[in-house]
């Protein structure tokens, strides 16, 4: 799931995972992070949830993925929009 607000004028997006989402590390995976599996890990909400916030630019789209142990990757299926390989969000 995908939250958005406006923080100080600026995008920012919470990339959550339910409760039930596979058990293990999971992070998001995009073009505004280099494709950086360590860049923005899911963190346990105390909620049962697991999050990450990332800021993004104004007016922008981006790629992401999720990337789990063992090296599997899974989209979010409230992404804007799929394009065959990766999920994309609009700011």
């Amino acid at each position: 799931m995908l939250k958005r607000k406006r923080l100080g004028g600026r995008p920012q997006v919470t990339f959550v995972l339910p409760a039930d989402t596979l058990e293990g590390p999971v992070s998001v995976v995009g073009d505004f992070n280099h494709r950086n599996p360590a860049a923005h890990p899911l963190e346990p909400q105390g909620d049962g949830t697991r999050a990450a916030k990332v800021s993004l630019p104004a007016h922008s789209s981006h790629s992401f993925r999720y990337l789990a142990a063992g090296n599997y990757w899974f989209d979010d299926d409230h992404a804007d929009h799929h394009d065959g390989t990766n999920n994309r969000i609009h700011t």
